[in-house]
């Protein structure tokens, strides 16, 4: 039976394991990249850190989540890969309490591949999710485009403050309120209104809107971009029912349409 699962886990990772689990939790840190390994299981945080260290990148690894959420607030890493059934504290809390004092990239991996469990992560603030078993191919290439997208953010030098009408919205603090009201916001009504926001009086297509707060990969029911309008209309508009912001482009999309000036 353990044979088995070697060799089942042998070909997941599409490498050979190590000979005895890793069990420091820094290497190859003198990279320009550090990742984040959030895993209890060691038959697969080993063959990961091997991977990625031979790919150039810095690793650190904790076992569980209290560890990670210490070691993720403390050493600052570019992206941390976090497993969710762990002992101590799991994923859904590291994410939560991570993202409440950090804008690190968060790619969950998990076998919870149910639909709910990946809009809890995403919810919750995770920025992806792959679901257990996974090719590492396919983790490096997410891993890549994370981090690309991080990359155009930083260097995009974006408004930190926008405003339209009694919307104001702060990209540093994450805050939104409107004629001075702090408005509470998830993490996806967040990313979408921000978005909406910063392009007032332009139609943004639904695949655009998704690809960029949701992520090209998104699996999930298109649905959830209508709810989350839905949400945010409820927030932020005088009469959900007749929005004077978040209009609906029927075929295409959605507009935030700024208010005249009286």
């Amino acid at each position: 039976m353990i044979n088995g699962s070697l060799n089942c886990l042998k070909s997941i990772l599409n490498f050979p394991l190590p000979l005895a689990p890793i069990t420091g939790i820094c290497h190859n840190l003198n990279s320009m990249t550090t990742l984040l390994l959030i895993d209890d299981d060691e038959m697969i945080t080993g063959p990961l850190v091997r991977q990625f260290t031979q790919a150039g990148y810095g690793v650190l690894v904790a076992h569980n989540g209290r560890d990670g959420l210490s070691i993720a607030l403390s050493q600052n890493p570019d992206l941390v890969l976090l497993d969710v059934m762990m002992p101590e504290m799991d994923g859904w809390e590291v994410c939560r309490r991570l993202r409440q004092q950090s804008v690190v990239p968060i790619l969950m991996l998990t076998a919870l591949g149910e639909e709910v469990d990946r809009i809890l992560g995403l919810e919750l603030g995770a920025d992806d999710y792959l679901p257990k078993p996974f090719s590492t191919r396919e983790l490096q290439a997410r891993v890549r485009a994370l981090l690309r997208r991080v990359e155009l953010d930083r260097t995009a030098q974006p408004t930190t403050v926008l405003t339209a009408g009694d919307i104001h919205l702060e990209l540093e603090t994450r805050q939104v309120s409107k004629n001075g009201r702090p408005l509470t916001l998830r993490f996806k009504e967040f990313e979408l209104l921000s978005l909406l926001l910063s392009r007032p009086g332009q139609v943004i297509s639904r695949a655009e809107l998704f690809d960029k707060v949701w992520g090209t990969d998104w699996l999930g029911d298109t649905r959830t971009l209508d709810v989350h309008v839905r949400w945010l209309r409820e927030k932020i508009e005088d009469d959900p029912g007749q929005p004077r912001y978040i209009q609906t482009v029927r075929g295409v999309g959605y507009r935030f349409a700024a208010p005249e000036p009286p």
